[in-house]
């Protein structure tokens, strides 16, 4: 136990003679080459072992014979290492490499592109990190194009939105300066609606950016669906009659919903304008209520003929307005329609209520869909 002990300690001396002073210059080469690198660590551990080979060999007092032996398999042993650890050096510095070169893709219009298998790894999960950021970047970019586009329509529909009715307002006013005016009660109420049109069309415009901002408030209580409907039924009566359009039930449940009332009833205001506007004469629009998969759906149903399925997943974009025209159908109670805003309207307010919007084709129209959380049951005191 004595002697193997003593091996021990000469085989650490000798590598510690040797290694001490070498790790400073390892050290220094740890921004170098990763080739180099490992070679250098190989080599340092060869010649620790070499040393401390040699020390033991000292102290058992070998032949000459059998220390060159020793000293013979500890050097060819020693260029196998160094070999290896060359070879497996520059096959990890051409991986990283051609990582480094693939890596200068991400966020390029091709995407990055993965080189082939990584020697090591780490190298093999950094280049699967820099996929999926590539995707991530991708999937940033085209979601800031969509807003892009998204934002130049909007633009482009409210300048036209806001154009008509300016001109509209400045023909009539001269009409009235100039005295050319035969029912002055007659432009003065005209004028008045475009001045109502304008006002709702800011009004949106500063819904829509509360909402985006992320700074819309709710006030939240508990009520119930059925006076929510009720309050939304009622609001849009006027636009109904005017447009020759029968607002109809469609089987509401009175079930208890936690919402910001205003707010959600400016919903289903959004909504049933929206139906009524794109229902032609005659036609039916119907409301309805009821609960699926515990949540409270608001559903209104119009007769539009359909949307294309091309533009199924765009209608609650901002801007989106169905069709090229940006003129409002003629006879609409309001005397006017939106600037685009009422269903991305509609998505933002659903959303802040930790719900959904959706919409489908259903037969002779389409069906708009808001799902809420339903309140628990309601606490004593």
């Amino acid at each position: 136990m004595t002697d193997f002990l003593v091996i021990v300690a000469l085989a650490a001396l000798g590598a510690a003679v040797v290694g001490l002073p070498a790790a400073p210059a390892v050290r220094a080469l740890r921004r170098r080459s990763v080739a180099l690198s490992l070679f250098a660590v190989a080599a340092l551990a060869v010649a620790a072992m070499a040393a401390g080979t040699v020390a033991v060999a000292q102290a058992m007092f070998l032949s000459g014979h059998d220390l060159g032996v020793v000293m013979a398999v500890v050097a060819v042993s020693g260029v196998v290492s160094l070999a290896a650890a060359l070879l497996f050096g520059r096959r990890i510095a051409a991986g990283s490499r051609e990582l480094a070169r693939s890596a200068r893709t991400v966020g390029s219009e091709g995407g990055f592109v993965a080189p082939g298998e990584p020697p090591t790894a780490e190298l093999a999960a950094l280049s699967r990190a820099l996929e999926e950021t590539s995707g991530r970047l991708a999937e940033a970019r085209e979601r800031e194009r969509a807003l892009d586009a998204s934002r130049r329509e909007l633009i482009a529909g409210i300048s036209h939105d806001l154009r008509t009715p300016l001109a509209g307002l400045r023909a009539m006013a001269e009409a009235l300066e100039d005295g050319v005016a035969e029912d002055t009660a007659r432009y003065h109420a005209r004028m008045r609606v475009e001045v109502d049109r304008l006002a709702a069309m800011v009004d949106d415009l500063f819904e829509l950016s509360r909402i985006q901002a992320g700074a819309l408030a709710l006030t939240l209580s508990r009520v119930s669906v059925y006076d929510l409907v009720d309050d939304a039924l009622a609001g849009a009566r006027p636009l109904a009659r005017a447009s020759g359009v029968r607002l109809v039930d469609g089987g509401v449940v009175p079930l208890p919903v936690r919402v910001d009332a205003q707010q959600i009833t400016r919903v289903l205001g959004n909504l049933l304008v929206n139906a009524i506007r794109a229902t032609p004469e005659d036609g039916t629009v119907a409301v309805s209520a009821y609960r699926a998969e515990g949540r409270v759906v608001l559903a209104v149903e119009d007769g539009c003929g359909g949307i294309p399925a091309a533009d199924l997943a765009r209608v609650f974009d901002t801007g989106w307005r169905g069709g090229p025209a940006r003129t409002p159908r003629a006879g609409g109670a309001d005397g006017g329609g939106g600037a685009g805003l009422g269903l991305a309207i509609v998505r933002g307010i659903a959303e802040a209520h930790e719900g959904r919007a959706t919409v489908r084709n259903t037969g002779a129209g389409c069906r708009f869909e808001v799902e809420l959380p339903e309140a628990g049951p309601a606490r004593a005191g």
